[in-house]
């Protein structure tokens, strides 16, 4: 049986404080676009193999979107091209081979803030190997340092959002790019204008009965398009509704300790050219005999949707919940 375990990266700087007399790790600050994947691996072995099972998992079409975006942004580097500004990057994966076996998440190794994963074996087959059993956990620390990333870039100018927590309860973190497109006592719309087309999100409520677990995607569906029909009018009488012909993908997940549906998916405006990726966050609230709906959606025609669905899936995840009953 194969040993693998987590290695510590040691790139440590210090400095002696001239008064105190103790010692301070210097770090610079990271770098790179939100999603960027630096890969430090040798030419022979990104073409072969290796290089295959790495672009299979991490750059896999990201869930939800009309067209196929990968999940990071790659790009390869020789081992020995790994210094100075090129260890800024944010998020790096190193591959090699070596005289062990070992998988290491290591975090503001060269810079802050930081993820690395280094992946060694013995040989390709073995790289191989660590790789298909432990990308998934690779990308899920990849996308947590992503998120935090988004969201500190997000908490520099926020938009004040006491209505929020006054009529519904919870609170999010969301940029002052954004605008009150609507904001009612039980319908919240929010609107960022892109160069062609806009980020989107909104904050409703619906009984518990509305969505059931034996029947949560069609439940989520239909409580979807009866809300946009009602609160969200397109300009010639069009509708906005799920997209029929893509089927949702559904996850089980919590936010701030509740259960929640997290859907992803298509809108569409009917008998329209208007479509565009959805995420839904049904967060179960039971001390108000509630589903809260948060919903980010992007319409942006000429524009690629990666980074805008990842950027409201930050303000998504943002959301907090007030502990007393608001109705």
């Amino acid at each position: 049986m194969k040993a693998i375990y987590l290695a510590l990266i040691a790139l440590v700087v210090f400095t002696s404080c001239e008064n105190s007399g103790k010692t301070t790790r210097i770090l610079k600050e990271s770098v790179g676009n939100i999603n960027n994947l630096q890969l430090v691996i040798d030419n022979e072995l990104w073409n072969g193999p290796v290089g295959e099972i790495i672009r299979e998992r991490f750059a896999a079409p990201t869930d939800g979107l009309p067209q196929d975006e990968p999940l990071f942004s790659m790009r390869q580097m020789a081992p020995e091209a790994f210094t100075g500004f090129a260890r800024s990057s944010r998020l790096f994966l190193h591959v090699s081979i070596g005289d062990e076996e070992r998988i290491g998440l290591n975090k503001d190794v060269y810079a802050r803030p930081q993820m690395g994963a280094v992946v060694e074996a013995f040989t390709e087959e073995g790289l191989v190997n660590l790789l298909s059993e432990n990308s998934d956990s690779i990308i899920q620390s990849f996308k947590e340092t992503e998120i935090r990333e988004r969201q500190r870039r997000t908490n520099i100018q926020l938009l004040p959002m006491e209505s929020l927590v006054e009529k519904m309860g919870v609170t999010m973190k969301m940029p002052s790019a954004y605008r009150f497109v609507r904001e009612n006592d039980d319908f919240f719309w929010l609107r960022k204008n892109l160069k062609s087309g806009s980020t989107n999100i909104i904050v409703y409520e619906v009984p518990l009965n509305t969505i059931r677990k034996d029947s949560a995607v069609a439940d989520i569906i239909k409580m979807r398009d009866t809300t946009g029909a009602r609160l969200m009018p397109v300009e010639e009488g069009g509708m906005y509704i799920t997209e029929g012909a893509y089927a949702p993908y559904l996850f089980e997940r919590e936010l701030d300790g509740n259960f929640m549906y997290v859907t992803k998916g298509i809108w569409e405006v009917k008998d329209q050219y208007m479509a565009g990726p959805f995420v839904n966050y049904a967060v179960m609230d039971e001390a108000n005999n509630r589903w809260l709906i948060l919903e980010g959606f992007v319409y942006a025609p000429s524009e690629e949707k990666r980074d805008l669905q990842f950027e409201l899936i930050s303000i998504l995840k943002s959301a907090k919940f007030k502990n007393a009953a608001v109705k």
